[in-house]
């Protein structure tokens, strides 16, 4: 995380899912992906035709292949379908009895802006706060196509019985706010400014954006509410995109605006997702592949993608600002950056200063400076791991054993060779000695 000056970087559009909402595969379905597409709402393997960026100065579909797979448009997913029954592996990766035996998210409110959250599934019902709001008019904050309602349980879906799943801080409440999503009610950056703007005014903590710009420039709009929430003591979490299967670096916005927690997503080897955008303003990583959330109406899917690697470090904010409540934001996201599972001793473009580690969060006693700092290099003798020396031949004592297990071979050998003689020699004589006496 930086701070407010923007580099005129690249910026991509669409929101950040992967294998996203996959619900019933009709007409209207298609049409609400078509306006997502054009907002900035990422679908990954949504079929080209329906993916094309209608915004101004629009980009073509993405190739077959990209991450964000799908939203309602595929039958793998069912909204007010069944539940997962086993705990999904991003909640298996954390030892879950010592990061929420100190803190659940208890009194920290999240804001989602978004498509909106359906408060009818169960596990969300509790868990929204008043005040949610939809910037784009028609439906209120109703959730028409999933992407909203999965980031919400990630975040801080309640435990129910018969499922695994739950919330990364599930005792956080949800802010739903809608900035765009369903048929005819496109957003922009305008309305997602708008939508920063009302989490501010509502005094939120934490902000959780898992959408960019539709377009490719910075908006300045946008930067300026950006500028507004952190100076307001905000922390804005956002996805930083799917566009990196291609192996290029490119900024996406908000996500590369300085004061913004960037987030790359990271599969079950603690390694980049191959779809997840790449680029020095990526800060941190977190699980963004199979992720298990709720969805509309009831019920659970599966999804790829930063969308949903966000809300996750978007959770450990909450359960790091519930533990530590006079901590800034720029403090919290430090925790975060320093504590994380990084192969080197500084950050790169890839996973940022590493995959997050929600205990070593929570479990770290240190008071955090506001900006991240390189691990010391770990010299010899002092307990880090050090490689040792590579030696081609044998050592001395390996020399001596080779050689006792030759002559204790060689010795075997002999002692076999002389009893078949003696037995040889003794039958050969048998035989003259029977053939003399006939």
């Amino acid at each position: 995380m930086r701070g407010l000056n923007v580099k005129g970087r690249r910026a991509r559009s669409r929101s950040h899912t992967g294998r996203d909402g996959r619900g019933t595969g009709t007409r209207a379905a298609q049409r609400v992906l078509g306006v997502l597409a054009a907002a900035g709402v990422c679908l990954a393997s949504t079929p080209p035709a329906l993916a094309s960026d209608g915004s101004p100065g629009g980009r073509p579909a993405p190739a077959p292949g990209h991450a964000d797979f799908g939203l309602a448009a595929s039958g793998e997913c069912v909204f007010g379908g069944g539940v997962i029954k086993s705990t999904p592996w991003s909640l298996q990766r954390v030892l879950l009895d010592q990061l929420w035996g100190q803190a659940k998210g208890k009194g920290v409110t999240v804001a989602v802006i978004d498509t909106g959250v359906d408060s009818s599934n169960r596990q969300l019902t509790d868990a929204m706060a008043s005040g949610s709001k939809s910037f784009v008019g028609g439906s209120g904050t109703q959730d028409l196509e999933g992407h909203g309602t999965r980031v919400a349980g990630i975040i801080a879906a309640r435990p129910m019985q018969g499922t695994g799943f739950e919330g990364i801080a599930p005792e956080a409440k949800i802010l739903s706010l809608r900035y765009t999503g369903g048929e005819n009610k496109q957003g922009d950056s305008g309305t997602m400014a708008d939508a920063i703007r009302a989490a501010v005014a509502k005094g939120v903590d934490i902000i959780n954006i898992s959408s960019d710009t539709a377009n490719k420039k910075d908006d300045p709009t946008l930067r300026s509410a950006v500028t507004a929430a952190v100076n307001a003591g905000a922390l804005i979490i956002a996805a930083a995109g799917n566009d990196g299967a291609d192996g290029k670096s490119a900024d996406t916005y908000p996500a590369s605006y300085d004061g913004v927690l960037a987030v790359a997503a990271s599969d079950r080897n603690d390694e980049r997702a191959y779809f997840s955008q790449s680029g020095d303003f990526v800060d941190v990583a977190a699980p963004g592949v199979d992720m298990v959330s709720t969805v509309p109406k009831g019920g659970q899917c599966t999804a790829d993608g930063t969308s949903f690697a966000a809300p996750y470090v978007a959770g450990v904010a909450a359960l790091l600002k519930e533990k530590h409540p006079t901590w800034k934001a720029a403090q919290i996201a430090t925790r975060i950056e320093q504590t994380a599972q990084r192969p080197g001793r500084g950050p790169n473009q890839f996973t940022g200063w590493g995959v997050v580690d929600p205990v070593a969060a929570l479990s770290d006693t240190s008071t955090p400076a506001t900006s991240p700092t390189p691990d010391p290099p770990v010299k010899a003798g002092t307990g880090g791991v050090v490689p040792m020396a590579v030696t081609m031949g044998e050592s001395e004592a390996e020399k001596e054993r080779r050689t006792a297990i030759y002559v204790l071979g060689t010795g075997f050998a002999l002692v076999l060779v002389v009893a078949g003689s003696g037995v040889a020699v003794r039958d050969w004589r048998s035989r003259r000695t029977g053939r003399a006496g006939r």
